[in-house]
Formats: C-alpha cells, structure tokens, sequence
C-alpha cells in the first residue's frame, strides 16, 4: 500500500505539472497577442480543415483592421448585441449566465448563453465549439489572463478581427465586404446592426441575413446601440 501510495502522489505531480505547463503556454500567446496581432486562431484552423475536406484549395476570406478604422457603429452594435456590460465587468456577466441557467432550464435544452465578448474570444483564440466541463473550464482561465493583460480596447479589437462571420469568413473587414460590398470602416448603423445579430449563428445566419427573425433583431439592435460604451 505505501508503494503504491508513492506512485499515486508521483503521477499526481506529473499531472500537475503539466497542466501547469499548459497553463504557461496559453500565457505565453496572450502576451504575445497583446502587442502582436494573431495571424490565426484555433476556430480559423478548424474551419479550414473542414473547407479542405470539401475542396482542397479552400481559404479563409479574413483581413485584419486596426482598432481606429473599424466603424464606431460596429462597436456600439456588438456590445449592444452580444456583451452590453462589456467594459464594466471583469470578464464574466455573473447576471447574465444565471438568466441563461434559467431560460435553459425552463426550456430543458441550450437556447442560450451567458458568455462574454472576452469568454467567446478566449474560446475562439485556443479552444473549439465543445460545450464540455473541462473546455468552459479552460476558457475561463483564458479569459481572465486576457482581462488581466489586455485592456478593454484590445479585446474589443481582437474579437472584431478574429470572429467567424459566415463560412469561411472572419473579422469585420471580410464580413463588410462579404455582406455589403464596403469596408468595416464606412459599414452605416444598420449595416453593423446586421452584423451584430449575426454573431450567435453566422453560418446559419448567411443563408438568408434579411430573414424576418433578423430583421427584427436589427431593428432591436439599433434601438439599443447608441446607449453602449465602447472603450
């Protein structure tokens, strides 16, 4: 029995050891992607190998857009959307996960989710779509090291750079051009209110983006925009 104590305690420390070294390597890419801007990220490289799957020359439609030059409209429009106490909380709406718990519940399956722009950044940047306890388990970690070592802003500029935005398409820049012939820097209210609503599903979405259910959301959407706060 003590033998075989002795090697539970040893695989035990191997095992923390290298969750620790897991850890390290997620903080060495965020601090990393604070000043520098990521080329790709885990759900890109998912979708991409699915596009190959389908025709081997497939590529991704994404260009990346600094902060200033995305559309003041956009930003308002995805935290009115997705986040609205974006810049207020430290990474997590507390408030807005349990009114999730609750609809799901009283629904008896998932219709909705309580994550934060900075939660669905950390699981786009490392993680995948798996609803699993160990990866919202991971992608909490992430996002407190993002809101520890990035401000507001930068989070904000990733996201908008990095989203998915329909099949194949990423960041606000391929999106405007996808959807409306323009650039994220003269995208209009109702162009980045269309965009916003977008977000929870695009590829579902894309398929028809002026769909009454949309129309409707967009038309919320902008009632609420010009009361958000963007860092």
């Amino acid at each position: 029995m003590k033998h075989l104590w002795h090697w539970l305690k040893r695989g035990l420390a191997v095992l923390v050891l290298l969750v620790l070294l897991v850890q390290a390597w997620y903080l060495g890419w965020v601090m990393w992607w604070r000043f520098v801007n990521p080329d790709t990220t885990s759900f890109m490289a998912l979708r991409l190998g699915e596009l190959k799957e389908k025709r081997p020359d497939a590529q991704l439609k994404h260009q990346w857009q600094p902060y200033e030059k995305l559309s003041i409209h956009l930003k308002r429009a995805v935290i009115a959307a997705e986040d609205d106490k974006f810049i207020d909380h430290e990474g997590f709406d507390w408030e807005g996960i349990q009114k999730a718990l609750e609809k799901n519940q009283k629904k008896g399956r998932i219709v909705a989710g309580g994550s934060t722009i900075s939660q669905q950044l950390a699981k786009n940047l490392f993680l995948s779509s798996s609803k699993t306890p160990w990866r919202k388990g991971q992608e909490a970690i992430i996002t407190l090291m993002l809101e520890t070592l990035w401000d507001k802003r930068r989070i904000l500029e990733v996201y908008l750079n990095v989203v998915e935005w329909g099949d194949g398409v990423f960041g606000a820049e391929a999106a405007s051009k996808r959807y409306f012939s323009t650039t994220a820097t003269r995208l209009g209210p109702e162009q980045a209110a269309r965009l916003a609503v977008m977000l929870p599903a695009p590829r579902r979405f894309e398929k028809n983006p002026y769909s009454p259910y949309l129309n409707g959301r967009t038309q919320l959407i902008l009632g609420r925009m010009y009361y958000a706060t963007v860092p």
